[in-house]
């Protein structure tokens, strides 16, 4: 399917690794241009280098996204860009006897308030030309909470009431919003959560994992890959009529009828 977005812009947020890369993998296949950011100028120089073999453009911004500077600076190299993509790292685990006021002004200025000061910055260009599009993501904790992760609950769920109310104000304009909201993938995330699975219980890392695919229907994790084309889909032409959605990716792990 030809999504009708080559030779468009995109900021890919978090894009180095995992699931920001794999968006950014399916755009540049779709011919869009990449504004590529990610904290650590190594990996992100290493992924700008295999998008362009996709013949896109790309510019890799080197900063950490969630601060003021970062965003200026990102901002700054994309000039008015036709798609975001928002992406930042969940806040750590922990219980809610852990967390103090310090810590949800971190996970909401990662999580919430970041993305938000994006989306105020490239939607009035987009507007003003009539087609626009935000793509956030989430987590599947939005729709069903998991305790350990009582600050991205927090901030995700909180960044998901913005986008209800502002993709509706924006839409006749030609602008969408929507959020994807992710389950378990195959990426060093997961790596991460299976080995600290593995060394509380006692077990080997693909005892740990295997324990975390017989929790989700599908019985295995997904891909970037599949994440990143659900992404462009939502940046193409044809999804000009979804507005205001969250659509899991969590291989049925969500035990939900709505």
């Amino acid at each position: 399917m030809d999504l009708g977005i080559r030779g468009k812009k995109a900021i890919v947020c978090a894009g180095s690794k995992g699931l920001g890369f794999g968006c950014a993998e399916a755009l540049a296949e779709a011919g869009v241009d990449l504004i590529l950011n990610a904290r650590t100028e190594g990996p992100l120089e290493d992924a700008a280098a295999r998008l362009r073999e996709l013949g896109v453009s790309v510019t890799p911004v080197a900063c950490d996204i969630t601060t003021q500077n970062g965003q200026a600076q990102v901002l700054a190299a994309a000039g008015s860009p036709d798609i975001l993509v928002n992406n930042a790292g969940g806040p750590p685990p922990g219980m809610w006897t852990d967390w103090d006021r310090e810590d949800f002004i971190k996970a909401l200025d990662a999580n919430m308030l970041t993305p938000i000061a994006l989306m105020k910055a490239v939607m009035p260009s987009m507007m003003e030309r009539g087609w626009g599009r935000v793509v956030n993501i989430t987590s599947q904790s939005v729709k069903a909470p998991i305790a350990v992760l009582g600050l991205s609950n927090s901030a995700r769920a909180g960044l998901t009431g913005y986008v209800a109310g502002t993709s509706r104000q924006v839409a006749e304009n030609g602008v969408t919003i929507n959020n994807l909201q992710p389950g378990i993938h195959a990426t060093d995330r997961a790596v991460s959560l299976d080995g600290g699975v593995a060394k509380a219980q006692g077990i080997s890392l693909e005892e740990a994992k295997a324990q975390r695919c017989a929790m989700i229907p599908a019985r295995r994790y997904g891909t970037p890959q599949e994440f990143g084309a659900t992404c462009a889909f939502l940046c193409s032409q044809h999804a000009g009529f979804i507005v205001g959605q969250n659509i899991l990716l969590d291989g049925g792990a969500v035990n939900s009828t709505m």
